[in-house]
């Protein structure tokens, strides 16, 4: 059958760097060549306004609506978590323009796991991605995910909390709809987040509108200086850690626009531009959201609440009062759908580096969308949502989410030394990726000495994948039982999702080729001088 004719072409290369092993099946018939033929490969259908809202859209997602109070529990005041709201939007723009820089020069989909990859070789990368395809991202989705159950179940049981089985459930039926959504077409998922993100923008809008309201009648005592900065706790070293920690929590997510860079309309372009517009303005919004919260809640009722934006909303709006359950439950399902893309990509990336299965390097031949890889960040969701204790493992996420920052962004002054020479559309001054190191070696020797067994176990998951590593990515000559089994169930998933390997983009090729020349001829010049 046709179908199955398509089906079985598996034998295109992954793509220019492709590491990851062909499965040998026999009578594999290669992909029509034809000039007219639409190519097999990922669309270039994000342009700068879906850009934008993929940022915003992961960022916004449930921090702004719970991490107002941890932050304001280990800062001791409202003036100190004010400027520490302001601090962690200034120190992820630092962040995002070394990712602009590393975006353009290696333009990849795949974000830091490419770059971690390039720089310091595949151990290093793996035991990236081996964190974050199995616990770090799987434990976001899965939060984000129950507490959009939660807020849409709120008005169901509005004086209990709603049934364990309720939650899990709701939550199921959204991860496997938008893991549907997201099969069948890039574009419908783009036109959510950009919707999505519309609306949680609007939402935090209003809170922010109503709280200038506040302060021109006259609300805002605990805005003024003498109440701002009175602490009813003198704050540690390391509680100011854990309260910037919080508050980098809601900032999460400003990195992701590098996992799709390969799907990008011009991404030398409008990576750096979507990265310079939307962490400005995220900044300005969770600054003003919690000015406008502490013209309506005193610190002991903003700690007190688990929904800080639903307490505002029943203070403030009244009959309208549903708007903000409404909104923080919208701006989840947005927050949901932004993760899957993602990390989906991040996956597919990981497979094409030969670092992760080769199925997960496919992606369908009508839809050209990655199935496998999507398939797995759903399963994996379900398997901590249903398995695992989800918000204790949030602690472990959050340091090795920022470690992986770290990290990544050490490798930018790696790379300015060992390929000095190399093509840089963005060059970003070196006091940038300094002051970020500083700020992030901070965090994590206080996070340590406060939270000692946190950051131990979440070290530890990291060091798990080194095993895994050696055993099934550097041991090349496995014995041939093993091989078939390999190569069967690639085959067999290979009917079931209708997918095949990409063929590879020649525009993205002449590009590469272009930029190697380029660094060649720089080297031939400096050896002639």
């Amino acid at each position: 059958m046709a179908g199955e004719d398509q089906i079985k072409t598996t034998n295109s290369s992954p793509g220019h760097d492709a590491k990851a092993p062909t499965p040998h099946l026999p009578d594999a018939p290669q992909p029509s060549q034809d000039a007219g033929a639409e190519k097999v490969t990922l669309k270039k259908e994000i342009g700068l306004v879906s850009a934008c809202a993929i940022i915003i859209g992961n960022i916004i997602g449930s921090g702004i609506f719970i991490s107002p109070k941890g932050v304001l529990e280990h800062s001791g005041s409202v003036g100190l978590a004010l400027i520490i709201w302001v601090l962690g939007g200034g120190v992820s723009a630092l962040g995002s323009m070394c990712y602009a820089e590393l975006g353009v020069t290696i333009p990849k989909s795949g974000g830091d796991y490419q770059y971690v990859t390039e720089i310091f070789g595949g151990l290093t990368g793996f035991l990236l991605l081996w964190s974050a395809v199995l616990i770090m991202y799987p434990t976001s989705l899965a939060v984000i995910a129950l507490t959009f159950s939660n807020y849409v179940l709120q008005p169901v049981f509005p004086d209990c909390i709603p049934p364990y089985d309720a939650t899990r459930t709701l939550s199921l039926v959204c991860l496997l709809l938008l893991t549907w959504v997201n099969s069948s077409s890039v574009r419908w998922a783009t036109r959510i987040q950009d919707i999505f993100t519309a609306g949680k923008l609007l939402a935090l809008g209003l809170i922010i509108v109503v709280g200038f309201m506040q302060i021109y009648n006259g609300n805002y005592e605990e805005l003024k200086p003498s109440n701002a900065f009175n602490f009813w706790m003198t704050p540690s070293v390391g509680q100011l850690a854990l309260a910037f920690l919080q508050g980098s929590f809601a900032f999460s997510g400003w990195n992701f626009l590098n996992y799709v860079t390969e799907e990008l309309v011009d991404p030398r372009r409008n990576l750096p531009r979507a990265i310079f517009i939307s962490i400005p303005l995220v900044t300005f919004v969770y600054t003003f959201t919690n000015i406008a919260y502490f013209t309506a809640m005193t610190p002991e009722e903003l700690m007190s609440s688990n929904a800080v934006a639903v307490t505002f909303g029943e203070k403030l709006l009244g009959y309208f009062s549903w708007i903000m359950p409404v909104s923080v439950a919208l701006s989840t399902f947005g927050g949901i759908n932004g993760y899957l893309f993602t990390s989906s990509r991040l996956c597919f990336s990981g497979a094409r580096e030969g670092h992760l299965p080769s199925l997960l390097a496919m992606i369908h031949f009508k839809y050209c969308t990655p199935v496998p890889a999507l398939l797995v960040c759903c399963s994996t969701t379900i398997i901590i949502m249903l398995v695992g204790d989800t918000y204790t493992l949030i602690n472990y996420v959050s340091f090795i989410n920022y470690l992986c920052y770290g990290v990544t962004i050490m490798g930018l002054i790696v790379l300015r030394y060992k390929k000095p020479n190399m093509f840089r559309p963005i060059k970003v001054n070196l006091l940038i990726p300094i002051t970020y190191l500083l700020f992030w070696a901070f965090l994590l020797i206080f996070s340590f000495y406060s939270e000692p067994i946190v950051c131990g176990v979440g070290l530890i998951i990291i060091l798990t994948g080194v095993p895994v590593f050696f055993l099934g990515v550097y041991w090349k000559n496995k014995p041939k039982c093993i091989d078939r089994f390999i190569e069967n169930i690639t085959y067999c998933g290979q009917k079931v999702c209708y997918v095949v390997y990409p063929q590879p983009s020649l525009p993205e090729d002449d590009l590469i080729a272009c930029n190697d020349a380029v660094v060649n001829e720089k080297e031939k010049t400096l050896k002639m001088q």
